[in-house]
Parts: C-alpha cells; structure tokens; sequence
C-alpha cells in the first residue's frame, strides 16, 4: 500500500507553485520518501546521495510508485563532504531538504571522526552551499538525541541536556552552525529534532538497523528478537509520513517560523516491550505468527531511557499536526517489511 503523505491542506499549499526541491540522502529512507512525495504532488526534485547506506533499489520504487512524475527528478551521485558536488546539488533549488547524515549512536562511538566528518563538515558543505547559491529555504534533520541527559518529559526544544554520543554532539553542531548563519549572514534554516522515524525503506539489515525493521525480519526469520535492558525503554515512535509533512511545512511555513528547531514526533510514548507485542500482533494478523519471547540484554551505552516529544510548538509554527498513530503507521508498514525482508 503506498504511503499517504499529504492531508487535503498540504497538497492544495505544495501544488499551488511548482518549484525545484534538493533532497540529500535521496536514496535513504526518509531522503526518498520525500522524493517520492515531492514527485506525486507535481513538484520539480534533484537528488544528492553517495550511497554510503542509502539504495539504488528505493530509488527505483519510488519511480516506479509515481510513474510519469518521475521525468521532473534529477539524480547526482555525490558526497557532501565534497563541497564540489554541493555547489552543484544546489544550482537552480528553492529549497533544500537536508537529510544526508550518518546516523546510528552505536557507530558513532565505534567511528566518531568518520560521523563527524558527515555530520559536521557535510553538513556545513551544504549550507554554505545553499547561501551561496541563494537558496530560498533550507531545512535540515536534526535529532532527539540532542536532548541527551535532560530528564523532563516530555522535550520541549529550549531544553537540552548534555549529548550521551558522538552522534548527538554532532546533530547538536548542525543547530549551533545553523543558528551561527542566521546571525552571520541572515541565511534561516529550519531543524527538525526527529523523535525515531520508521516505515517503508527502512533498511533491515546490517549492524546499525533501526529497532522496527530489525526486530520484523527477525520474526519473520523466527529468529531471537533482542532488547536492550529491561524493555521499559520508551521511545516516541513517529511514522515516516509524519516526518515528510514536517519538512514540507516547514519549508512552506512564514519566514517568522525560520531559523528555529521543531520537534517532529506524536507526542506520546511506546515501550519496547509494547513495541514487541504491537509487531506479533500485527504479523499475526498477517498470517506471519512469531512464537518466541524477547532475549533481554544489557542496556547500550549512549542510549537515553525514556523519550517524548512536546509537539505544539510544531503545531503553533509550522502548522505540523500528525496524521498518524504508532499503531496506524504500523498497520500501513507492516505489509511493506513483509514484502521487503528477504
């Protein structure tokens, strides 16, 4: 089933002016699910990627979902740690929807130069770019993770903690960079903190795999699910569709809503031990039944405990207001990591 992105509004706003949109990390997952979206609403979109961890075969879905749209999207092999292949990603943009990094806390503490050097120095690469080139609006992934040890729940944007990684040290650069360009050369850009984004292209496999993806095809393998403490660790779980109405919103919202950061969440808090029992449900209802219990580990350093979002500053602003649940976006996602996990 194809991921429904837009409400009535939204579409009516995007499809109104039809305009060139970047997207960095376009062969990622969140990176071609904008494109995908941009595309099925009429707009114009290059694409960035080196491919490091994003896929030709997303690419070529999203084409294949949106049929003859897919003549207005434009893809450059690229890095954004070469500032070459910036200044060329950007020529003739409106807006730039940066979503190219190195995500992951546990990579982050086994290589923290290599994170660093995608993102900080690539994402500066960009935005330097952009200003240069005289792009009209840029927003840029930023993370939960810069919350780090601050407690309250649930995270409203003007308190943050100490970061708990290399990863969130760097996510929390982007916002210092970003804020320092506003002040220096009136150049805004918007940072949206996503709070663990999941849905289709999602990449299952490797090391670094988010919790979602990872944990279904181990029960559709009917192999060991593992957690990571005692399963009380809460996460405010957001569906993917979510996330890209918060970049198209942002991008489309008064310059009063610029060079500020924004949660993009639900607002609301699962478990992993509710997260485990709503995916055998949910594959049981697939005809897909998974028999075993979760195998309890040790908790993984740089992890925070417990993590929501305070969401109405987004909904004052930029207008975000998420159309779906943890439980809905499961229920749209699930067929795909059926089909998908090999």
């Amino acid at each position: 089933m194809p991921v429904r992105y837009f409400a009535p509004d939204l579409l009516q706003q995007i499809s109104g002016q039809r305009r060139r949109w970047l997207v960095t990390g376009a062969a990622g997952f969140i990176g071609s699910n904008l494109v995908e979206a941009l595309l099925s609403a009429g707009q114009s979109v290059t694409g960035l990627d080196n491919f490091s961890t994003g896929h030709q075969h997303n690419l070529d879905e999203l084409l294949a979902t949106v049929g003859s749209a897919g003549a207005d999207f434009r893809m450059i092999t690229g890095d954004i740690r070469d500032r070459a292949a910036c200044a060329l990603a950007v020529a003739d943009v409106d807006i730039v929807l940066h979503q190219a990094a190195l995500g992951s806390v546990p990579r982050s503490i086994e290589e923290p130069l290599l994170t660093h050097d995608v993102n900080i120095t690539g994402f500066l690469n960009m935005l330097d770019a952009a200003r240069l080139a005289g792009v009209g609006r840029f927003v840029y992934a930023a993370s939960s993770s810069t919350y780090g040890d601050e407690p309250t729940l649930p995270k409203v944007e003007e308190r943050i903690g100490k970061p708990l990684s290399p990863y969130a040290a760097t996510k929390y650069a982007n916002e210092i960079y970003a804020s320092t360009y506003a002040t220096s050369y009136g150049f805004k850009a918007v940072g949206l903190r996503y709070f663990n984004v999941f849905g289709p292209r999602q990449d299952p496999e490797g090391a670094y795999a988010a919790v979602i993806p990872k944990w279904i095809a181990s029960m559709l393998r009917d192999e060991a699910v593992t957690i990571n403490g005692d399963g009380e660790t809460s996460r405010d779980f957001c569906y993917v569709a979510n996330a890209v109405q918060a970049n198209i919103r942002a991008a489309l919202a008064p310059d009063a809503a610029q060079d500020d950061v924004f949660n993009v969440a639900v607002g609301d808090r699962t478990t992993l031990n509710e997260l485990f029992g709503f995916l055998r449900d949910g594959l049981r209802d697939h005809q897909r039944p998974y028999h075993r219990d979760p195998a309890y580990l040790d908790f993984r350093p740089g992890d925070v405990r417990h993590s929501q979002a305070d969401i109405s500053k987004a909904r004052r602003q930029i207008a975000f207001d998420p159309t779906y649940t943890v439980a809905q976006g499961l229920a749209e996602a699930l067929p795909w990591y059926i089909a998908n996990t090999r």
